[in-house]
């Protein structure tokens, strides 16, 4: 997808990354032009960005020259007097905006992965201007007629399949950008865009600034019994950063668990963690989102409403694989029950620990991984900590992520030191395919700091495309801690799942094979985005690709078969737990977004409707909060409004998958090139899930995520499958 067209998609979306701004500024002047690398392609290979000369400075020049430049393209392609054709039109709307694009791709990647005032306060300034943009885009009244027209006639303009999947996904954009709008809807829609944009901007600002500013301080080390000695040195060195000399800070993630929780003995420590998790965003003071929350919900039910939609839920869905509410309402109802239910299994067994060693009290939502290590320590014996030595950070994706892509795909990878780097933890690859012709380049951010946001992510920095000749540079971050200096990086399980699952993503996007930009790697629907990447957490425990990576940092020795065992024996250990918190942020989401403008709540109402909507969907059980609250749950204030359900109804689709790939004979070249060819390298191209039967062979069904996750209550075949077209 173009940049323009990406971020004109996701005004009318909400996405946190905002669409452009119309400006008067002129260009900026030739010698400033030539000093700023966004006015050229960067010279460098594949066009990767040339970090080391680039300057928070150069972004304003080049966001208002590209914007000026974009409008000049538009509005010479609006006012052709010759009549529209595939190629000045649309291939001609394909090539708009580089200028822009190269800035805006640079920035927000970096406005996510490494942030400082400078950039947060462009963020601020240019979010409505961007937003404006974007609207004299969409809602230019000549440039869709000519979109229109072509539509119209597009059976008759010769065009091979995806030529004409492109005017039709131009033709869907423009229309529900607001295009078929009258002149006071259209300003209507303008106002309402802009300040979402500001919104959404100052949402995820307080979000970043409060993790920060809410890490516990704690004044004497006894209290982190349970920590590792390199977790202490790592909380000491934390705190003698913030001029906190002699005590120890441990740092939030985003996240309403955090995962100190889970080794502090002290109980009331980790309440403390706890508290100040949950509270943040909803507490009153600087960063209280609760204002913002309220606003954004009556606008998106607005501007739903104004574009002919019953709610938000309803346009946004519109677009999906999952195509209506009432469809991820039947398939969360048919999943709540039984996750519930396991949940409270769980709970009775951790209870059960705590009376035995004498505990008076009950479980609480700060208790539950901590207990839950004791439960897998007795139940499989053994616990997280001794995996950690084996699972050092280097190796697992060197010899386990990278040793997967070449078993099945026959990628080779090859570590460069030459090429600029935005942050000296960022580590560059050369991606090669199996003949030795380069694929594209990997950009590996995996360290946790205060300048990048919480959670991990994918994002492209060049995107394949057959029109531009261009090769696909992408980039994985990720939020491990990084330790003392000296110190290896041990990572947790779930690090490595996910280490595994972003590089899902990567591969989406290394192997786009499309021709036109719009459809470029991972731009497909919100609720698929999440499938290739989720088939790909597959190989973390593959017991070929375990024994490769899952070894000791100091003796090379691999980790013991019987550990490896138990590993894979819990693997749906704690099941219930995971779903059900997944589950509540999911329900809340649609709760959200599937209300009128009249019912939403008041800010100060904001906790007490979270509350009320956990209960009526049956998903309420308070040792289980939400992952997310709403004050934090910055996934559903920008990309995921509405669409937080894409990650389940994305493992409904890799379920099906894992289960094919098993079945085929699991890590094989042949396998590889199948998954690649009918599904990897198609982007956005084809519709989702007919990539998703052409690499299957079937409909989805919803019995293997079911037995994935533990859940399985019938027999197989009585379930119905949780995709449609």
């Amino acid at each position: 997808m173009t940049t323009r067209l990406a971020l004109a998609l996701a005004a009318t979306l909400g996405l946190a990354m905002p669409a452009y701004a119309q400006v008067t500024t002129p260009p900026a002047a030739e010698a400033a032009k030539a000093a700023n690398p966004f006015f050229s392609l960067s010279p460098l290979p594949l066009h990767y960005p040339q970090f080391d000369l680039i300057k928070d400075s150069h972004f304003a020049p080049a966001f208002d020259a590209g914007m000026a430049e974009e409008l000049k393209e538009v509005d010479a392609i609006a006012n052709n007097p010759e009549p529209a054709t595939f190629e000045n039109t649309i291939i001609a709307l394909e090539k708009s905006g580089q200028v822009l694009g190269r800035a805006t791709t640079v920035f927000f990647a970096l406005v996510g992965a490494d942030t400082n005032k400078d950039r947060e306060k462009l963020q601020g300034e240019y979010s409505t201007k961007f937003s404006a943009h974007s609207d004299a885009i969409s809602l230019n009244g000549k440039l869709f007629a000519r979109v229109k027209a072509l539509y119209d006639s597009r059976d008759a303009l010769g065009l091979d399949a995806e030529g004409l999947r492109l005017v039709d996904r131009y033709h869907t954009s423009f229309v529900r950008s607001g295009a078929n709008l009258s002149d006071p809807g259209k300003a209507t829609l303008k106002s309402m865009n802009s300040e979402l944009a500001s919104l959404g901007t100052k949402f995820s600002q307080n979000v970043l600034a409060e993790v920060n500013a809410s890490a516990l301080v704690v004044e004497d080390v006894m209290q982190l019994d349970g920590l590792t000695e390199p977790q202490i040195a790592t909380a000491a060195g934390l705190a003698k950063a913030r001029g906190l000399e002699g005590k120890y800070v441990i740092t939030l993630l985003n996240t309403t668990g955090q995962p100190p929780q889970s080794q502090l003995t002290n109980r009331a420590l980790r309440q403390r963690l706890h508290e100040a998790s949950v509270v943040r965003g909803s507490r009153g003071g600087e960063f209280d989102n609760r204002e913002i929350i309220s606003r954004i919900m009556t606008l998106r039910a607005e501007r739903a409403k104004l574009l002919g939609y019953p709610n938000h839920a309803a346009f946004g869905l519109e677009d999906q694989t999952a195509r209506t509410p009432e469809a991820v309402n039947a398939m969360l109802g048919q999943l709540a029950p039984p996750a519930v239910a396991n949940a409270k299994r769980e709970a009775a067994e951790l209870q059960a620990v705590i009376n035995k060693e004498g505990g008076d009290f009950e479980l609480a939502p700060w208790d539950w991984s901590f207990y839950t290590e004791k439960v897998r320590a007795e139940k499989y014996d053994y616990d997280d900590s001794e995996l950690k030595p084996y699972l050092e950070m280097t190796n697992v994706l060197e010899n386990g992520v990278f040793y997967a892509a070449n078993q099945l795909f026959g990628l080779t990878f090859k570590q460069r030191t030459d090429l600029p780097v935005y942050h000296p933890d960022v580590t560059t690859y050369d991606v090669f395919n199996a003949d030795g012709s380069q694929l594209g380049i990997f950009i590996a951010d995996m360290y946790a700091r205060d300048s990048k946001r919480g959670g991990a992510w994918m994002n492209a920095y060049v995107s394949q495309s057959g029109l531009t000749g261009f090769k696909p540079v992408v980039a994985n971050h990720l939020n491990v801690p990084k330790p003392p200096a000296g110190d290896p990086t041990l990572l947790t399980w779930d690090e490595v799942t996910t280490m595994f699952h972003e590089f899902g993503h990567a591969l989406h996007g290394l192997f786009s094979d499309v021709e036109y930009p719009y459809f470029s790697g991972t731009s497909v629907p919100r609720d698929f985005v999440e499938y290739p990447s989720q088939v790909n957490e597959m190989w973390a425990d593959w017991p070929s690709v375990l024994k490769n990576y899952a070894k000791d940092y100091k003796t090379g020795a691999p980790m013991p078969q019987a550990l490896l065992d138990k590993v894979l024996a819990a693997s749906k250990f704690n099941e219930g737990f995971k779903t059900t918190e997944y589950l509540a942020a999911a329900m809340l989401d649609q709760r959200w977004h599937q209300i009128t403008a009249d019912k939403v709540p008041k800010p100060a109402d904001v906790i007490a409707f979270e509350t009320n909507a956990l209960k009526t969907d049956g998903i309420y059980f308070p040792p289980v909060p939400p992952r997310y609250r709403t004050p934090y749950f910055s996934h559903i204030m920008g990309g995921y409004s509405a669409g937080y359900y894409a990650y389940i109804w994305s493992e409904v689709l890799d379920a099906n998958s894992t289960e094919w790939l098993k079945n085929n004979g699991g890590l094989t070249r042949a396998n590889g090139d199948h998954f690649r060819d009918t599904l990897l390298s198609r982007g956005g191209s084809e519709d989702a899930m007919v990539l998703f039967r052409n690499f299957v062979g079937h409909e989805p069904k919803i019995e293997p995520l079911l037995r994935k996750r533990g859940l399985m209550t019938e027999p197989d075949g009585a379930g119905k499958g949780a995709s449609k077209e």
